[in-house]
């Protein structure tokens, strides 16, 4: 029998600008513990710098960590991209890195970007601006995010702002098999407006910048795999966003 497993697959930690400097790696996984959720991916901005921090961080709550990034595309559209491993999604943030336009951060103004280590001491602070747009086109994310063993999807299709439906009024022709919604019950509106998506995966995330923004224990997926078998959850999740499994 498969358990029900609670999910937020959006966050942004103390590395994004916009996110709280309260929003730790350990003070996310302490949280979303508290909250009941299974899995937690980390999405900062256009980096995943903190990701080796929550996932140390995650092992002390018994929460299946998913490492990943928001990305902004060229067209300033958001796009989720979520790794299997750590390693790949680091291996995709430096490729990141190679595609920014370096911006100086003004913390003032934008919020301070820090990085911390697993015991959510700050060991640094990116000087460059990171929720600036990257030169790499929605129609190309996908595939990218692929070759590092990921998956790329739009984020919070039903935002009037940094949304691909917003950006371009409809949804294009793509590969993505998975479509995110801020509110998951203007899922069949969308659906109808758009029935390209209407048999894709849906998923609802908090995009959570404060720690009580994290989500409660209301979403979930469907999980066959041992829970305390973090690798087995994440390759059997990524099949089921692949749209291998059904």
């Amino acid at each position: 029998m498969p358990s029900k497993v609670f999910y937020d697959m959006h966050l942004h930690s103390c590395l994004s600008p916009c996110g709280d400097d309260e929003m730790t790696p350990c003070n996310i996984a302490g949280m979303s513990s508290l909250k009941g959720l299974g899995i937690v991916a980390l999405t900062d901005h256009n980096t995943c710098g903190n990701c080796p921090a929550f996932f140390s961080a995650c092992s002390d709550f018994s929460i299946v960590p998913i490492a990943g990034a928001e990305v902004t595309t060229a067209e300033d559209i958001h796009v989720v991209t979520l790794f299997e491993t750590l390693e790949g999604a680091m291996d995709f943030g430096s490729f990141m890195d190679s595609h920014r336009v370096l911006f100086p951060n003004d913390p003032s103004v934008f919020g301070r970007q820090l990085y911390t280590d697993a015991s959510d001491k700050i060991v640094g602070e990116e000087p460059y601006l990171l929720i600036n747009a990257l030169d790499i086109s929605i129609d190309n994310i996908n595939g990218m995010a692929k070759e590092y063993g990921g998956i790329a999807f739009p984020a919070h299709i039903d935002k009037m702002s940094n949304s691909i439906v917003s950006v371009f009024g409809m949804i294009p022709e793509s590969d993505f098999t998975v479509y995110e919604f801020a509110d998951i019950s203007k899922r069949g509106e969308f659906s109808e407006r758009f029935p390209e998506i209407e048999n894709k995966f849906h998923l609802t995330s908090s995009d959570a910048h404060y720690l009580w923004d994290i989500n409660e224990s209301v979403n979930f997926i469907d999980i066959f795999s041992d829970l305390n078998d973090a690798p087995s959850v994440r390759k059997e999740l990524f099949s089921i966003l692949r749209g291998d499994i059904k």
